[in-house]
């Protein structure tokens, strides 16, 4: 065990800090979950938490203060509460004793925001109503994972660590951003012959790339023109809609021709977060048509087409753009295996 750590220490890049300490914690996680240890794995995981926050468990986010006040003043317009009121209640001292302005104009980090606004919506007399239950904080650690999946997946998996205050306080430390970027990244089983398509769903969503290339496969079997953005069904609020997306209408438009009732789609569309979409009458009907319309098998992996939309991104940034960078470290980081 010593021996595997200092064998993480090595893959990990020359000038980062506390090196024993991070191949400490990504051991941990994979021991945890389960996964694999070789150079490869261990190396998916490090290209990310490089790309995402150069080996910083709570990395810095550029104009972050700029980000919370227009996000207060577009919350305060929505609630109809006058700027002045709210300018007031910020120069109001706050529980570490600086005032909501002051901490608001300090804030480098998602950690320091996530305090922030938990005392901000105790504290100030609109707060549950300003904030409605809404934490700009979607995200967080060296990973930047997303809150929502780490509670979900403690759920059907329990977490290995003792929770200090919350789960959501353990995504923004190093052992807990690790242990749920490495399991949103490696802990399913995924049919890519490609890492780089893990890292497109890391960014799009578990299953993207799948997704994306049986897209492409309908149209090619519809003669329709659908975006590749790995996405087949409508949400509301995560819930499946009951409102036909594009791609089911455009199944249940070729029912005749995939012997499939809408009842039937339906109920295969309903899989597609999951590896059971991939082995559904649905998919094998469309990649059947699509392979005998082009006279070769289609690939079973594409890259989404997402534009990537934040308020931290100020360039125009895709799924693609991040998957390369990533595949990119990926490499890297292989070559000091040697």
């Amino acid at each position: 065990t010593d021996r595997v750590r200092v064998r993480i220490a090595r893959l990990l890049p020359a000038n980062v800090k506390d090196r024993p300490g991070w191949a400490a914690d990504l051991h941990a996680a994979y021991e945890h979950l389960k996964i694999p240890h070789a150079a490869e794995t261990y190396c998916a995981t490090l290209a990310v938490v490089e790309q995402e926050s150069t080996y910083q468990a709570d990395p810095v986010v550029p104009n972050l203060p700029a980000i919370v006040r227009k996000e207060l003043d577009r919350r305060a317009g929505k609630y109809g509460i006058p700027k002045l009121i709210v300018a007031t209640a910020l120069k109001k001292s706050s529980p570490d004793g600086r005032s909501y302005d002051e901490r608001i104009a300090a804030l480098k980090t998602e950690k320091q925001l996530n305090a922030l606004f938990e005392d901000m919506s105790g504290e100030l007399p609109f707060g549950k109503q300003l904030l409605a239950d809404y934490n700009p904080v979607r995200t967080a650690g060296p990973m930047q994972v997303s809150i929502e999946f780490a509670e979900r997946h403690a759920q059907e998996k329990a977490y290995p660590y003792p929770v200090v205050k919350t789960l959501r306080d353990e995504v923004f430390t190093r052992r807990g951003g690790l242990y749920f970027g490495t399991a949103i990244l490696l802990d399913y089983p995924a049919p890519y012959d490609d890492v780089v398509y893990r890292f497109a769903d890391f960014n799009a969503g578990r299953y993207a790339s799948r997704n994306a290339a049986f897209q492409a496969a309908l149209n090619r079997s519809s003669g329709k023109s659908l975006a590749l953005d790995g996405d087949l069904l409508r949400y509301d609020d995560d819930e499946p809609s009951d409102a036909s997306s594009q791609v089911e209408s455009a199944l249940v438009s070729m029912g005749a021709a995939l012997n499939l009732s809408a009842r039937e789609i339906r109920r295969d569309l309903l899989l597609e977060k999951s590896a059971g979409f991939g082995t559904t009458t649905l998919y094998e009907r469309v990649f059947a048509l699509a392979d005998r319309k082009t006279g070769q098998p289609l690939p079973r992996q594409a890259m989404p087409r997402i534009a990537l939309s934040s308020p931290k991104i100020i360039r125009k940034l895709t799924t693609e753009w991040f998957a390369t960078r990533v595949a990119e470290r990926y490499k890297r980081c292989l070559a000091r295996a040697d």
